[in-house]
Protein backbone atom coordinates (compact mmCIF):
# COMPACT_ATOMS: atom_id res chain seq x y z
CA UNK A 1 0.00 0.00 0.00
CA UNK A 2 1.24 3.17 -0.82
CA UNK A 3 1.59 6.24 1.86
CA UNK A 4 0.96 10.03 1.47
CA UNK A 5 5.12 10.98 2.73
CA UNK A 6 4.73 14.69 2.59
CA UNK A 7 5.91 15.76 5.79
CA UNK A 8 6.21 12.37 6.79
CA UNK A 9 9.37 10.42 7.19
CA UNK A 10 9.49 6.55 8.05
CA UNK A 11 11.92 7.32 10.73
CA UNK A 12 9.77 10.40 12.39
CA UNK A 13 6.36 7.68 12.56
CA UNK A 14 8.29 4.93 13.67
CA UNK A 15 9.51 7.21 16.76
CA UNK A 16 5.84 8.15 17.14
CA UNK A 17 5.10 4.34 17.70
CA UNK A 18 7.54 3.33 19.65
CA UNK A 19 6.99 5.88 22.15
CA UNK A 20 3.56 4.82 22.11
CA UNK A 21 4.18 1.04 22.56
CA UNK A 22 6.60 1.98 25.46
CA UNK A 23 3.96 3.96 27.23
CA UNK A 24 1.68 1.01 26.97
CA UNK A 25 3.95 -1.89 27.90
CA UNK A 26 6.94 -0.27 29.75
CA UNK A 27 8.07 -4.13 31.15
CA UNK A 28 6.20 -5.89 28.87
CA UNK A 29 2.43 -7.27 28.06
CA UNK A 30 2.30 -8.83 31.51
CA UNK A 31 -1.17 -10.51 30.57
CA UNK A 32 -0.67 -11.68 27.59
CA UNK A 33 3.16 -13.28 28.72
CA UNK A 34 0.69 -14.92 31.37
CA UNK A 35 -2.01 -16.18 29.49
CA UNK A 36 -0.73 -16.63 25.77
CA UNK A 37 1.66 -19.49 25.24
CA UNK A 38 4.89 -18.13 23.22
CA UNK A 39 4.40 -20.07 20.32
CA UNK A 40 0.58 -19.23 19.79
CA UNK A 41 -0.39 -18.26 16.13
CA UNK A 42 -3.42 -16.19 15.11
CA UNK A 43 -4.92 -13.63 12.76
CA UNK A 44 -6.57 -10.79 13.64
CA UNK A 45 -9.10 -8.85 11.28
CA UNK A 46 -9.56 -5.06 11.51
CA UNK A 47 -12.72 -3.82 10.49
CA UNK A 48 -14.63 -0.68 10.47
CA UNK A 49 -18.21 -0.57 12.24
CA UNK A 50 -19.45 2.68 11.23
CA UNK A 51 -18.82 5.37 8.02
CA UNK A 52 -16.34 7.05 7.45
CA UNK A 53 -12.61 7.79 5.88
CA UNK A 54 -9.36 5.67 6.90
CA UNK A 55 -6.26 7.68 7.86
CA UNK A 56 -2.95 5.90 9.46
CA UNK A 57 -1.96 3.27 7.53
CA UNK A 58 1.39 2.91 8.29
CA UNK A 59 1.40 3.99 11.86
CA UNK A 60 -1.36 0.97 11.95
CA UNK A 61 1.35 -1.61 10.55
CA UNK A 62 4.15 -0.11 12.20
CA UNK A 63 2.05 -0.83 15.43
CA UNK A 64 2.39 -4.71 14.86
CA UNK A 65 5.58 -4.80 13.10
CA UNK A 66 7.41 -2.65 16.00
CA UNK A 67 5.83 -4.86 18.42
CA UNK A 68 6.83 -8.20 16.49
CA UNK A 69 9.08 -7.71 13.45
CA UNK A 70 7.69 -11.39 12.69
CA UNK A 71 4.27 -10.21 12.36
CA UNK A 72 2.66 -9.88 8.79
CA UNK A 73 0.31 -7.08 8.24
CA UNK A 74 -1.42 -6.51 4.86
CA UNK A 75 -3.45 -3.67 4.13
CA UNK A 76 -6.21 -3.71 2.21
CA UNK A 77 -7.13 -0.04 1.64
CA UNK A 78 -4.83 2.93 1.36
CA UNK A 79 -5.48 6.31 3.37
CA UNK A 80 -8.02 8.35 1.98
CA UNK A 81 -10.27 5.19 1.10
CA UNK A 82 -14.01 5.91 2.11
CA UNK A 83 -15.25 3.16 5.13
CA UNK A 84 -18.69 1.72 5.70
CA UNK A 85 -20.24 -0.38 8.30
CA UNK A 86 -17.70 -3.91 8.00
CA UNK A 87 -15.21 -2.73 5.82
CA UNK A 88 -11.99 -4.96 6.04
CA UNK A 89 -9.49 -2.27 6.67
CA UNK A 90 -6.04 -4.76 7.48
CA UNK A 91 -5.28 -8.56 8.36
CA UNK A 92 -2.64 -8.81 10.86
CA UNK A 93 -1.13 -12.68 10.91
CA UNK A 94 1.56 -13.62 13.39
CA UNK A 95 2.15 -14.94 16.61
CA UNK A 96 -0.91 -13.69 18.97
CA UNK A 97 1.34 -12.37 21.74
CA UNK A 98 2.91 -9.73 19.09
CA UNK A 99 -0.70 -9.08 17.65
CA UNK A 100 -2.16 -8.17 21.15
CA UNK A 101 0.97 -6.26 22.36
CA UNK A 102 0.17 -4.06 19.34
CA UNK A 103 -3.41 -3.55 19.55
CA UNK A 104 -4.14 -1.11 21.48
CA UNK A 105 -2.01 1.60 19.99
CA UNK A 106 -2.58 0.62 16.49
CA UNK A 107 -5.93 1.29 17.39
CA UNK A 108 -6.01 4.26 19.31
CA UNK A 109 -3.88 5.99 16.68
CA UNK A 110 -5.98 4.42 13.44
CA UNK A 111 -9.23 5.55 15.18
CA UNK A 112 -7.46 8.80 15.81
CA UNK A 113 -6.25 9.52 12.47
CA UNK A 114 -9.52 8.39 10.88
CA UNK A 115 -11.51 10.64 12.94
CA UNK A 116 -9.63 13.44 11.20
CA UNK A 117 -10.18 12.32 7.82
CA UNK A 118 -13.39 11.60 8.47
CA UNK A 119 -14.41 15.52 9.81
CA UNK A 120 -12.13 16.55 7.11
CA UNK A 121 -13.68 15.09 4.09
CA UNK A 122 -17.59 16.81 5.70
CA UNK A 123 -15.72 19.78 5.20
CA UNK A 124 -14.46 19.25 1.83
CA UNK A 125 -17.88 18.40 0.50
CA UNK A 126 -19.31 21.08 2.28
CA UNK A 127 -17.78 23.47 0.50
CA UNK A 128 -17.84 21.88 -3.29
CA UNK A 129 -17.84 23.45 -6.39
CA UNK A 130 -16.98 26.71 -4.40
CA UNK A 131 -13.40 26.60 -5.52
CA UNK A 132 -12.52 27.55 -1.71
CA UNK A 133 -9.52 25.28 -0.34
CA UNK A 134 -9.86 23.88 3.33
CA UNK A 135 -6.76 23.80 5.85
CA UNK A 136 -5.99 22.59 9.16
CA UNK A 137 -4.10 24.60 11.54
CA UNK A 138 -1.35 24.08 14.38
CA UNK A 139 -4.12 22.84 17.23
CA UNK A 140 -2.52 19.52 16.94
CA UNK A 141 -1.93 17.02 19.47
CA UNK A 142 1.26 17.29 20.64
CA UNK A 143 3.33 14.82 19.72
CA UNK A 144 1.16 13.53 16.63
CA UNK A 145 1.23 16.57 14.38
CA UNK A 146 2.86 15.24 11.51
CA UNK A 147 0.11 12.19 11.64
CA UNK A 148 -2.84 14.55 12.21
CA UNK A 149 -1.70 16.30 9.09
CA UNK A 150 -1.81 13.86 6.52
CA UNK A 151 -4.78 12.45 7.76
CA UNK A 152 -6.53 16.00 6.83
CA UNK A 153 -4.48 15.20 3.58
CA UNK A 154 -6.22 12.02 3.56
CA UNK A 155 -9.71 13.56 4.15
CA UNK A 156 -8.95 15.75 0.94
CA UNK A 157 -8.22 18.99 2.61
CA UNK A 158 -4.65 21.13 2.55
CA UNK A 159 -2.08 21.67 4.92
CA UNK A 160 -1.77 25.37 6.74
CA UNK A 161 1.97 25.99 8.15
CA UNK A 162 3.15 22.96 9.67
CA UNK A 163 5.08 24.50 12.40
CA UNK A 164 6.70 28.24 13.54
CA UNK A 165 9.12 27.63 11.53
CA UNK A 166 7.63 27.30 7.84
CA UNK A 167 6.65 30.97 7.29
CA UNK A 168 5.97 34.26 8.81
CA UNK A 169 2.70 35.26 10.70
CA UNK A 170 1.84 37.90 12.55
CA UNK A 171 -0.84 37.19 14.82
CA UNK A 172 -2.17 40.27 16.98
CA UNK A 173 0.11 39.70 19.70
CA UNK A 174 3.51 39.97 17.47
CA UNK A 175 1.40 43.21 15.99
CA UNK A 176 0.72 44.83 19.64
CA UNK A 177 4.62 44.34 20.41
CA UNK A 178 5.44 45.89 17.35
CA UNK A 179 3.28 48.65 17.34
CA UNK A 180 4.22 49.49 21.35
CA UNK A 181 7.25 50.26 19.66
CA UNK A 182 6.19 53.13 17.79
CA UNK A 183 5.93 52.03 14.93
CA UNK A 184 2.62 52.44 12.68
CA UNK A 185 0.87 49.19 11.46
CA UNK A 186 2.17 49.65 7.65
CA UNK A 187 5.92 50.58 9.40
CA UNK A 188 5.65 47.25 11.45
CA UNK A 189 4.48 44.43 8.78
CA UNK A 190 6.92 46.27 6.24
CA UNK A 191 9.95 45.59 8.44
CA UNK A 192 9.48 42.55 8.61
CA UNK A 193 9.01 41.97 5.31
CA UNK A 194 12.46 43.73 4.83
CA UNK A 195 13.93 41.37 7.82
CA UNK A 196 12.99 38.27 5.59
CA UNK A 197 13.74 36.58 2.10
CA UNK A 198 11.62 37.19 -1.04
CA UNK A 199 10.96 33.08 -0.52
CA UNK A 200 9.20 33.22 2.81
CA UNK A 201 5.63 33.89 2.83
CA UNK A 202 3.94 36.73 4.93
CA UNK A 203 0.85 36.22 6.32
CA UNK A 204 -0.95 39.22 8.48
CA UNK A 205 -4.29 38.89 10.57
CA UNK A 206 -6.56 41.09 10.91
CA UNK A 207 -9.74 41.20 13.58
CA UNK A 208 -11.25 44.13 12.24
CA UNK A 209 -12.07 45.79 9.03
CA UNK A 210 -10.50 49.36 9.98
CA UNK A 211 -7.39 47.56 9.85
CA UNK A 212 -7.05 46.79 6.69
CA UNK A 213 -6.11 49.70 4.28
CA UNK A 214 -3.00 49.91 6.40
CA UNK A 215 -2.35 46.01 6.44
CA UNK A 216 -2.99 46.58 2.47
CA UNK A 217 -1.05 49.10 2.06
CA UNK A 218 2.01 46.81 3.51
CA UNK A 219 1.76 44.15 0.39
CA UNK A 220 1.75 40.69 2.71
CA UNK A 221 1.04 37.65 0.29
CA UNK A 222 -1.86 36.49 2.84
CA UNK A 223 -4.60 38.36 4.64
CA UNK A 224 -6.50 36.50 7.23
CA UNK A 225 -9.81 37.81 8.38
CA UNK A 226 -10.07 36.75 12.01
CA UNK A 227 -13.90 36.29 13.51
CA UNK A 228 -15.52 38.18 10.96
CA UNK A 229 -19.17 38.17 10.73
CA UNK A 230 -20.31 37.31 6.76
CA UNK A 231 -21.11 41.02 5.72
CA UNK A 232 -17.90 41.64 7.05
CA UNK A 233 -15.84 39.14 5.04
CA UNK A 234 -17.47 39.81 2.02
CA UNK A 235 -16.70 43.70 2.12
CA UNK A 236 -13.17 42.66 3.17
CA UNK A 237 -12.75 40.57 0.03
CA UNK A 238 -13.77 43.53 -2.02
CA UNK A 239 -11.11 45.94 -0.24
CA UNK A 240 -8.48 43.35 -1.13
CA UNK A 241 -9.68 42.99 -4.68
CA UNK A 242 -7.27 40.47 -5.27
CA UNK A 243 -3.93 42.01 -4.14
CA UNK A 244 -3.43 39.05 -1.12
CA UNK A 245 -4.66 35.54 -0.26
CA UNK A 246 -7.80 35.90 1.68
CA UNK A 247 -7.75 33.25 4.69
CA UNK A 248 -11.29 33.20 6.84
CA UNK A 249 -10.68 31.86 10.22
CA UNK A 250 -12.77 32.12 13.05
CA UNK A 251 -16.34 30.95 14.09
CA UNK A 252 -15.93 27.56 11.38
CA UNK A 253 -18.59 24.98 11.40
CA UNK A 254 -20.07 22.86 8.96
CA UNK A 255 -23.23 24.57 9.69
CA UNK A 256 -21.27 27.60 8.98
CA UNK A 257 -18.46 26.72 6.39
CA UNK A 258 -19.97 26.89 3.09
CA UNK A 259 -21.93 30.70 3.91
CA UNK A 260 -18.36 31.21 4.45
CA UNK A 261 -17.03 30.60 1.43
CA UNK A 262 -19.20 32.11 -0.45
CA UNK A 263 -18.40 35.27 0.95
CA UNK A 264 -15.32 35.14 -2.04
CA UNK A 265 -12.69 34.01 0.23
CA UNK A 266 -9.70 32.16 -0.87
CA UNK A 267 -8.94 29.88 2.14
CA UNK A 268 -10.96 28.53 5.20
CA UNK A 269 -8.71 27.14 8.17
CA UNK A 270 -10.40 25.17 10.56
CA UNK A 271 -9.06 24.02 14.19
CA UNK A 272 -11.65 21.75 14.58
CA UNK A 273 -10.29 19.22 12.12
CA UNK A 274 -7.44 18.08 14.57
CA UNK A 275 -8.89 19.44 18.11
CA UNK A 276 -13.03 18.05 17.40
CA UNK A 277 -12.27 15.29 15.52
CA UNK A 278 -14.17 12.07 17.39
CA UNK A 279 -12.61 9.43 17.12
CA UNK A 280 -13.34 6.74 14.34
CA UNK A 281 -14.99 3.34 15.63
CA UNK A 282 -12.23 0.49 14.39
CA UNK A 283 -12.49 -3.00 16.00
CA UNK A 284 -9.98 -5.20 15.53
CA UNK A 285 -10.98 -9.10 16.53
CA UNK A 286 -8.74 -12.31 16.34
CA UNK A 287 -10.96 -14.54 13.36
CA UNK A 288 -12.03 -17.66 14.50
CA UNK A 289 -10.38 -21.00 13.85
CA UNK A 290 -11.36 -21.96 10.16
CA UNK A 291 -13.33 -18.60 9.34
CA UNK A 292 -12.78 -17.09 5.90
CA UNK A 293 -9.50 -14.29 5.32
CA UNK A 294 -12.93 -12.05 4.55
CA UNK A 295 -14.84 -12.65 7.49
CA UNK A 296 -15.02 -9.71 9.87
Amino acid sequence: MSDDLQGLTLAAVTAIVDRALEEDAPWGDVSSEAAIPVDAEATALLVSRVTGVFAGGLPLELSFTRSDPGLSVERHLDDGAELAPGTLIATITGRARGILRGERVALNLAQRLSGVATLTRAYVDAVSGTGVRIVDTRKTTPGLRILEKAAVRSGGAHNHRFSLSDAVMLKDNHLAVLMAQGLSLTQAIRAVRARIPHTTHLEVEVDRLDQLDAVIAAEPDTIMLDNFMLDDLRTGVALIAGRAIVEASGGVSLDTVRAIAETGVNVISVGALTHSAAALDLGLDIRPDGASAGTP
